[in-house]
């Protein structure tokens, strides 16, 4: 039988959690012809997500959970769930129900159907959203797509069922300052679109703020372009240019009328513009290097505090770990 593993970060969403298990379970029981295994991964909740998660595990075997020692983010949740699926399929998706938990079954038909690798959804509209985040996001993707070789899909979600072909090859990409979007589409594989409309939240509050979306844009065009970089280079070069015929001007001027005080004011606004352009400049190479130096710490994507993992989960390693001692003993025996 086929297993599909179900990755599903959760911060602080204690009442979400039950909600998005009574409408994920009936999906689950009726899929006779794959086993289920859903993963929560608790991003250093502060209320009560990781008592809710261990309520779940204890019930229900098919529940496992993971547990950071703090806050580390979605895109690391998203790594962490990743690199501890056992599935011949993996899933992700939120935990609020904006995801509609009634596409798992299409999307797992989908995926044996069309022989592609990947199911990925995007929402066909906004409907709920605020206007200004709807414009800004639109904004955001067709800047990305202009300026990135990655195409990233306008109101594409996290939301997608892979083969563990595909999530092997996002694994293989260990870079601390992820976008998981850009991911997904930089590493190709063939990818079905699965449109679907907007939906709210079942409980709580989100939690990405304009302020949030705006540090994750960043993350995004930074991590997957290189545009900005020689824009910086390309207005260097232009305000030289204007440096030079305005140098070239002014002492024609001076020599012809000989007054070198007027335009003062002139000259000292072009100051103020060049410096702001510089520094602007200086800006764009300063957001690429701390993210080199972020990388080049090589610290964890995510750290543990707590973890149980279905009996499943607990052979496999059982199993490796035998294997590993087996080929041990084998090479000392050798070796003698």
């Amino acid at each position: 039988m086929d297993k599909i593993s179900v990755i599903v970060p959760c911060f602080n969403e204690q009442e979400a959690i039950p909600v998005y298990y009574d409408a994920i379970k009936p999906i689950m029981d009726s899929m006779k012809e794959v086993i289920f295994e859903l993963i929560f991964v608790d991003d250093g909740s502060s209320d009560g997500t990781l008592t809710a998660v261990r309520e779940l595990a204890k019930q229900d075997r098919r529940c496992s959970y993971l547990s950071f020692s703090r806050n580390f983010g979605k895109e690391a949740a998203l790594y962490a769930g990743l690199s501890n699926a056992t599935g011949d399929y993996v899933a992700v998706m939120d935990v609020d129900l904006q995801d509609p938990v009634e596409l798992l079954p299409k999307m797992y038909q989908m995926i044996q159907d069309e022989d592609c690798d990947c199911v990925a959804t995007r929402r066909s509209d906004r409907e709920g959203e605020p206007k200004i985040r709807s414009f800004l996001s639109d904004c955001f993707y067709k800047f990305i797509n202009k300026i990135s070789n990655t195409e990233i899909v306008n109101g594409a979600r996290d939301y997608r069922m892979m083969k563990k072909s595909m999530v092997k090859a996002v694994l293989e990409m260990h870079e601390y300052n992820r976008f998981s979007k850009g991911i997904f589409q930089w590493v190709g594989f063939r990818t079905v679109w699965l449109e679907f409309h907007n939906t709210e939240r079942c409980a709580g509050e989100t939690k990405w703020s304009l302020a949030k979306l705006a540090a994750y844009s960043l993350e995004g065009i930074l991590g997957f372009s290189v545009v900005p970089l020689s824009l910086a280079s390309v207005m260097g070069i232009l305000f030289c240019i204007v440096a030079f015929f305005m140098t070239v001007f002014i002492a024609a001027r001076t020599m012809i009328f000989g007054d070198p005080v007027a335009g003062w004011t002139s000259l000292a606004c072009i100051i103020f513009l060049v410096s702001g352009v510089q520094l602007f400049c200086i800006g764009i190479i300063g957001a690429y290097l701390s993210k080199t130096y972020l990388e080049a710490k090589h610290r964890p994507i995510y750290i543990l505090k707590e973890e149980a993992l279905n009996q499943h989960k607990k052979d496999m390693h059982k199993n490796m770990d035998t294997q590993n001692k087996k080929e041990e003993g084998q090479n000392i025996k050798y070796s003698k």
